[in-house]
Order: structure tokens, then C-alpha cells, then sequence
């Protein structure tokens, strides 16, 4: 869900007085002062605080100060599955000081497809349009020209 900007903890310790099972990924960073350093956490992804709700919840979850809405995908709630809040609470154990980068795809960017019927090629991205980018493949002597979803690509080239 989103939160008001840096509410996160906030609406995290609110959340859990609640009862509601919830997350919000802490990174560790090292802070430094005049005077000392010392080790703050700080929420990985601002803004979002992730929630597990039934339908029955969803509208107390939303009364709870500090929360914005729930983030939507394509018209429906984003789920994130269990096994990523577990590699994102892994990865947290293991490191310190992580940052998260939106993947920027731009025109002449070399990607490769990672899911669908055209898995494994290789093409250029021709242009970059909301929600999907045009992405020439070269294959077998013919050029294929396909708008794939940008999350079903990975930039491999800059």
C-alpha cells in the first residue's frame, strides 16, 4: 500500500497495534554526524508498506492514518508473491546499505525477453510507450517487431 511520504514506520507500527499482517522492509545505512557515525534504518521502499488483508480488512486498513491506498495493477490490487517478501527479507539479513533503482528502459537499449513465447531472444528497443516497449528482434533472416510488457524484459546493454 502507499503511505503518506516518510509514514512507513508509522503506519507499520499502526498496522501491527491492529492486528493486521503487515512489512515494511528496513535497510540498515550508515549515517554520519559531526561527531559520530551510527547505523539507522530506514525504509527500503518509500512510500509502500506491504500488507496481507482480507476483503472484510481492507476498509479499516485504509482508515489508518498515514495510509494513502492500496497500490493497484492493471485495475486490481498488486499481490506480491510470498517467496519475493522472502527474498527481500533475505537479501535485508545479508546487507547493509542497499539501494533500489527503477529499471529506466530507453530507445537502442539491448534487452532480453524473459517470459512468454519469445523467452530467450534478444532484440533493441525501438521505442518506449507507458506500460510496454517496442523491441525489434532479429531472428532467422526476418526482423519481428513485438510491444512486450516492460515488465517481461531485461536491459542487458547500455
Amino acid at each position: 500500500m502507499y503511505t503518506k511520504p516518510r509514514w512507513e514506520k508509522k503506519v507499520h507500527a499502526l498496522l501491527v497495534e491492529k492486528g493486521m499482517e503487515c512489512y515494511c522492509p528496513l535497510n540498515k545505512v550508515h549515517r554520519k554526524w559531526s561527531d559520530r557515525i551510527k547505523i539507522v534504518e530506514e525504509p527500503l521502499f518509500k512510500s509502500y508498506v506491504f500488507v496481507r488483508v482480507s476483503e472484510e480488512e481492507k476498509t479499516p486498513v485504509r482508515t489508518v492514518n498515514g495510509v494513502v491506498n492500496f497500490v493497484y495493477w492493471q485495475g486490481k490490487p498488486a499481490i506480491i508473491k510470498d517467496k519475493e517478501i522472502l527474498v527481500i527479507r533475505k537479501f535485508l539479513n545479508e546487507y547493509e546499505d542497499v539501494e533500489v533503482r527503477q529499471l529506466d528502459i530507453a530507445p537502442d537499449d539491448t534487452v532480453v525477453v524473459n517470459q512468454g513465447v519469445l523467452m530467450g531472444k534478444k532484440g533493441t528497443v525501438k521505442r518506449v510507450l507507458r506500460k510496454k516497449v517496442e523491441v525489434l528482434i532479429e531472428s532467422i533472416g526476418f526482423t519481428l517487431t513485438a510491444y512486450i510488457d516492460k515488465t517481461k524484459v531485461a536491459v542487458i546493454e547500455k
